[in-house]
């Protein structure tokens, strides 16, 4: 089911009425446009149906809603570009019909790529499937596309009974000999050892969490961006410490510092070949005081304030 965003839901402090260097997130938004060249689309997947799959708490599913809440009020920084970002509602999962919805986000980010950028609103990290089917239709199917994660876990299972949110760049490297897979972030102990042979085996490109900090990192990361006609990104919240963002699925007290993701969503975000983000796991009903969902709006201001560089 899709259902269009209510523009009442985007709203905030006014410092200023007319001036746009004053205005905020909810000053500027747009739930229709009929001109989208060179702007950046949102678009919401309200599921979880795959995280319930995966064994984890479910939840993530009102994360659209939270997330634009929280971004609202944010100041928009590029105040020469006041017609630049448009909400295109939200996909929504019924029942457990994870498939049909990832093919109609598809449908939904390929619309969003014709003429400008696409950031999603996850949900569960099964969102990255469907994210990814927008992106592999609207780059065409000889184009190689560079499958960016910050994310603590493989999400390479087994899928021979059913999918989840643990299997999707699985599947997509089993698909698509185009696809290629970065993942920065991954925990020792978040992992078994057959996910790590899994990985190696397909010759996925993976950094531990304790490896971020060394210049061989940005290296390897920018090597393998330019190696890419497209560039997908995505982050799973559960990547960080579970003190800065304990409103996730699966929180983890190892987990990276809000600044280091910060830094490396920079580094994604601003390379030219960067099409589409996505962030993922965020539940609110296990959130405390709006730390996680208010974090993952600033990390979505960022990857659109740099996608304007």
């Amino acid at each position: 089911m899709y259902k269009k965003t209510d523009l009442s839901i985007w709203q905030g402090r006014i410092d200023h009425e007319t001036d746009s260097s004053y205005f905020r997130y909810h000053q500027i938004v747009q739930t229709e446009s009929t001109t989208m060249q060179g702007k950046v689309g949102l678009i919401g997947f309200c599921c979880d149906e795959g995280v319930r799959r995966n064994n984890g708490s479910v939840g993530a599913k009102a994360a659209p809603l939270a997330l634009r809440k929280q971004l609202s009020s944010l100041p928009w920084r590029n105040h020469v570009l006041t017609n630049s970002l448009v909400d295109f509602g939200d996909v929504i999962c019924e029942g457990h019909e994870l498939e049909k919805a990832q093919q109609e986000l598809g449908e939904k980010v390929s619309d969003i790529l014709t003429n400008g950028k696409a950031i999603v609103l996850g949900g569960g990290h099964e969102t990255l499937y469907g994210q990814y089917l927008g992106v592999r239709k609207a780059a065409g199917p000889n184009a190689s596309i560079g499958l960016l994660n910050i994310d603590a876990h493989f999400d390479m299972r087994a899928y021979d009974n059913q999918t989840s949110s643990g299997t999707m760049f699985k599947q997509i490297l089993d698909e698509d000999p185009n696809g290629h897979y970065f993942v920065c972030g991954i925990q020792q102990y978040g992992n078994t050892t057959a996910l790590f042979n899994t990985a190696d085996n397909y010759k996925v490109q993976y950094f531990l969490d304790e490896q971020l900090d060394g210049p061989k990192f940005k290296e390897d990361l920018n090597d393998f961006m330019d190696a890419h006609d497209v560039l997908l990104v995505t982050l799973c919240m559960d990547v960080l410490n579970a003190a800065e963002a304990p409103g996730v699925s699966a929180p983890s007290p190892f987990g990276l510092t809000a600044i280091k993701v910060r830094d490396i969503l920079r580094q994604m975000a601003s390379h030219k070949n960067t099409v589409s983000f996505s962030i993922c796991e965020v539940n609110p009903s296990l959130d405390i005081n709006n730390q996680t969902t208010k974090l993952g709006a600033y990390f979505i201001n960022e990857v659109i304030m740099n996608s304007f560089e």
